[in-house]
């Protein structure tokens, strides 16, 4: 099983929040930051429902106390407020003291700066010194700004595996650890939204005008969502006494090879993610007090994981639920955002109801928790997040000493 992974820290903005504070505020009060556009100007803008953080770029700046004569993402700022926000909760202020890494996920990167200058590329006539201002359009830039912004300089990487990104992060940062590069690292992911992707997924026919309704016979696509979530992870080495969230209990990572945007309709994938989970884990299906689920909204995901859990658990589900009711899908930051969100689930035991469910799909014996469930005991969190191309993890987040 090699060392534990312990938690000690975290750090969120979305839609719902931009720090844990105000995003276990909105989760008490089951309120959902699904709305209307405002930050891009897009032709879709008027009826299009997604989960958009509420702060401008010059807003995030300044919380960020960003130097404004750099060029800043969209995707950076969101990546240094969460992963600062989740330094500071883990009471780490000293990075010479232990090896720190950072392995941090987006799939946008710089891409909502980039295309701003598409109609100049293609004129044959334009001098092309706008070339000087998309060098963020790269995944990794985003990477090395958090990693700057931090301080960080022992170890720093980047994944883009479509939306199970941060949890693959997730998972390089345990392996990471339990082969001694680093003694303590900050994982997770984040993404912002622009034309690319609202197009891109608009052509794909899988966006919701309305708040999607994951798990809904009904359910009529996804609403994308921006933002980021880390996590800090540590061994028994750098603990020295603080303060312990809970434990990376264990992880998984397949694929479906199936198809490069649709779930197999088995969810094989999804299943051998799980099953590799739950061994590393060494707990038992029983074990699970909630199911974080991908629950994306669509027609062939939700179908796909369904059939995936209900063969993990032998059709005895503990109870179910996808948050991205409340942030919306937020790409290669949806790992880490449901991370945290996991953690807090444990924290506070609590378990978060499906916003928008109403309908039962016929092909599934379970439906989601549409209420609220305060004071319940949460000792295990199973997280999933599947992406493009079949690549499909699993996490399970632990209450340590439970």
């Amino acid at each position: 099983m090699g060392r534990k992974i312990y938690i000690t820290g975290a750090g969120i903005i979305s839609a719902i929040g931009k720090n844990v504070e105000e995003t276990l505020a909105s989760l008490r009060n089951k309120k959902s930051g699904i709305g209307i556009l405002h930050h891009i100007k897009t032709r879709h803008q008027e009826y299009l429902s997604v989960g958009e953080v509420q702060q401008t770029d010059e807003e995030l700046k300044d919380f960020c106390k960003a130097s404004l004569n750099k060029i800043h993402t969209r995707t950076s700022l969101l990546g240094m407020l969460a992963a600062a926000e989740a330094l500071k909760s883990a009471g780490i202020f000293d990075l010479q003291e232990y090896r720190t890494g950072i392995v941090s996920a987006t799939s946008v990167g710089g891409m909502g700066i980039a295309e701003n200058y598409f109609s100049r590329y293609l004129d044959a006539n334009d001098s092309g010194e706008f070339l000087k201002n998309i060098n963020t359009l790269d995944c990794s830039d985003s990477t090395e700004r958090i990693a700057d912004y931090l301080g960080i300089k022992d170890f720093l990487s980047t994944i883009s595996t479509a939306c199970s990104s941060s949890a693959n992060s997730i998972m390089y940062g345990a392996r990471l650890l339990q082969h001694g590069i680093v003694d303590r690292v900050v994982v997770g992911g984040t993404d912002s939204l622009s034309r690319f992707t609202i197009n891109g997924f608009h052509s794909l026919k899988i966006l919701d005008p309305q708040p999607c309704k994951p798990f809904d016979a009904a359910r009529n696509g996804l609403n994308l969502g921006e933002g980021a979530g880390f996590i800090v992870l540590e061994t028994e080495k750098s603990l020295n006494g603080k303060n312990v969230l809970c434990e990376l209990s264990g992880y998984g990572n397949s694929n479906d090879a199936y198809h490069q945007t649709a779930s197999s309709p088995d969810g094989a994938g999804a299943f051998l993610a799980m099953e590799k989970a739950f061994r590393r884990s060494g707990l038992n299906t029983e074990a699970i007090s909630y199911i974080n689920a991908h629950g994306t909204g669509t027609e062939v995901n939700d179908l796909s994981e369904g059939l995936a859990l209900e063969r993990i658990f032998n059709k005895k589900l503990p109870p179910v639920s996808s948050t991205k009711s409340y942030t919306g899908h937020t790409l290669a930051a949806a790992g880490g955002i449901e991370a945290v969100l996991s953690i807090l689930a444990i924290q506070n035991s609590m378990i978060y109801p499906n916003l928008n469910f109403k309908n039962q799909m016929p092909e599934l014996g379970f439906s989601p928790v549409v209420k609220s469930e305060d004071n319940h005991s949460v000792n295990h969190v199973l997280s999933n997040s599947f992406g493009f191309g079949g690549n499909t993890s699993s996490l399970i987040f632990s209450k340590v000493n439970s």
